[in-house]
This record gives structure tokens, C-alpha cells and sequence, in this order.
């Protein structure tokens, strides 16, 4: 797995590739807790994630809940097929927001609720 981030207007972007299971899961936690700052707004982009287990899911849950404790959120852009069957089945595309383009995802924290 490779871990990569950058800020994309108020929003921190870590994109993701590879594998997300057993073996690495714990590194998506320890880089998310690297990069956290209070509060702030993050996008995971999983458009090079091919594979994720349970584990890969616990990590994604813990930096969610995270960030959520420390004001922030995260929003997830570029799921593939398989890999959002996953959430979809797991149902954790009811806890948090799931966009189709990083673009969305990013501007959607822009957007006010009236």
C-alpha cells in the first residue's frame, strides 16, 4: 500500500493505493494520525485501492472516528467496483459520504446547508 497526501483547498487528500488488509492496516492508521490536525476536513481517494478486508475497514472507521472526535470529518472519492460492494455490504457508506470524482468530494465541504 502507498499512502500519499496533499491539500487540495482547505482539504487534506490522502490518496491511496494498493492493498488495504492485515498487513498494512495498521500504517493507513499511523500516516492518518501523522497528517490530523484539529479540526480539520479530509478526502480518502481509493481510486488505486484494488482490495480491502476487515481489517482495512477497521482502520478507515478508526481515522473516521477520529477526525470526527477532533471536529473534523472524512469523505470518501473514487471507490472501485469491488471495493464499494464492500462498504455498500458492510454499510459503511451510511456513516459517511461516498463521492464519485475527488473533485465532488472536495467541493462538497464547500457547499452550505440552507
Amino acid at each position: 500500500m502507498k499512502i500519499d497526501t496533499c491539500q487540495k483547498d482547505s482539504v487534506t487528500v490522502i490518496s491511496i493505493s494498493g492493498r488495504i488488509d492485515a498487513s498494512n492496516s495498521k500504517d493507513l492508521k499511523s500516516r492518518f494520525t501523522e497528517v490530523q490536525t484539529s479540526p480539520s476536513n479530509y478526502v480518502m481517494d481509493f481510486s488505486g485501492v484494488d482490495f480491502i478486508d476487515s481489517s482495512g475497514l477497521g482502520a478507515f472507521v478508526a481515522c473516521l472516528k477520529s477526525a470526527i472526535e477532533h471536529g473534523g470529518n472524512i469523505k470518501i472519492a473514487n471507490l472501485q467496483k469491488k471495493v464499494r460492494m464492500v462498504f455498500e455490504i458492510t454499510r459503511i457508506h451510511r456513516i459517511c459520504d461516498i463521492f464519485d470524482n475527488l473533485d465532488a468530494a472536495v467541493s462538497s465541504y464547500a457547499q452550505k446547508v440552507s
